[in-house]
């Protein structure tokens, strides 16, 4: 398949993963069709690519969790990768504003990739949220693996006392488990890999007004490096370099013998927001004195399998240290709203 596949769909293209993941594939010399509900960004984005002219083209999808949204977004690629999810936490109701929007994306983005014959392999971003199981405690030590859901139910799930934190995590559980059992049903002409990576940080590639319009993860760090105390506490302690997981998407996609797999990409190195600041006060001399200095014990124990993902996708991580640094000297030069 990886001498076949030329031409990749990725939704979700000018968010912070797609775009690092549109970048690796442009890189490697493949066509990219990004889906985006935003035109002006997919503009933003070719415009800020001059070399990759008549590589890397836009599709608008206005509603991603309709169905047959993406009948000719599918045309002419031979593969997919499917990026794009809902992604609040301000809810009213955890079912119609999260759960079954990512269920319709998936199912969406799978009936119209079983429609284009030329589609050999679907790739989706799930999430360490459909792997935990916030229940399990050590000891003894134990360690998260791709064969490992969460055992949320789809009840718990959509019950109104049910945080929205909770309900994103049941969000990300049953719309994998739906791409699954799609293709275990249908028998479609492809099949699927899916990315289960936990907190994501690094550099960005699509397009950001400012620094305060940062990704979540990424505006975390930077409220860090921007004074704010108390610290955050990290909920889990594992993480991934956005670049390492951009190519762990492009590896699934190439690579023939990782179908039907089920990974999740992860940092051997664990993460808190103390090592986050103590990586900004010793690095930048304009945030000595300014970032907090806490200790926060740093959770170790259990551990979240990333090696088979390495090996199986060629990937080396990227260390904290790097991965902070370079997102904070990449946000300290971008403009602060006034």
């Amino acid at each position: 398949m990886s001498n076949t596949t030329k031409y990749v769909l990725v939704t979700g293209a000018t968010g912070f993963i797609g775009a690092h993941v549109v970048d690796d594939l442009l890189r490697r010399g493949l066509k990219v069709r990004g889906a985006t509900r935003s035109l002006a960004k997919g503009k933003a984005m070719i415009e800020a690519r001059p070399q990759f002219q008549g590589q890397l083209d836009f599709v608008q999808i206005d509603d991603f969790e309709k169905l047959g949204v993406f009948a000719d977004a599918v045309k002419d690629v031979d593969a997919v990768i499917h990026v794009a999810s809902p992604f609040t936490y301000d809810t009213k109701d955890n079912e119609k504003e999260l759960i079954i929007p990512a269920i319709n994306g998936v199912l969406s983005i799978l009936e119209a990739a079983s429609a284009a014959p030329n589609v050999k392999r679907v790739v989706i971003t799930s999430s360490f949220a459909s792997v935990l199981d916030a229940n399990r405690k050590a000891p003894p030590y134990f360690t998260y693996t791709g064969e490992d859901w969460n055992p949320l139910t789809y009840e718990e799930s959509i019950d109104p006392a049910t945080s929205a934190v909770i309900a994103y995590r049941g969000s990300k559980k049953f719309a994998e488990l739906k791409a699954w059992e799609y293709v275990k049903e249908k028998k479609p002409g492809f099949d699927l890999v899916t990315l289960c990576p936990p907190m994501t940080f690094g550099p960005v590639v699509h397009p950001v007004a400012d620094v305060w319009s940062l990704n979540e993860s990424n505006k975390m760090l930077w409220k860090i490096a921007s004074g704010e105390k108390p610290l955050p506490v990290a909920r889990v302690p594992f993480w991934i370099d956005v670049r390492d997981l951009a190519q762990a998407h492009v590896e699934a996609v190439l690579r023939p013998e990782v179908g039907g797999k089920r990974y999740v990409p992860a940092s051997p190195e664990r993460f808190s927001y103390a090592k986050a600041a103590d990586i900004i006060g010793s690095n930048f001399d304009w945030a000595k004195g300014k970032v907090a200095q806490e200790v926060q014990e740093i959770d170790e124990s259990h551990g979240l399998d990333g090696e088979t993902a390495a090996r199986d996708l060629g990937i080396q991580y990227k260390s904290f240290r790097e991965t902070v640094v370079d997102l904070v000297t990449q946000a300290a030069s971008f403009p602060s709203k006034s």
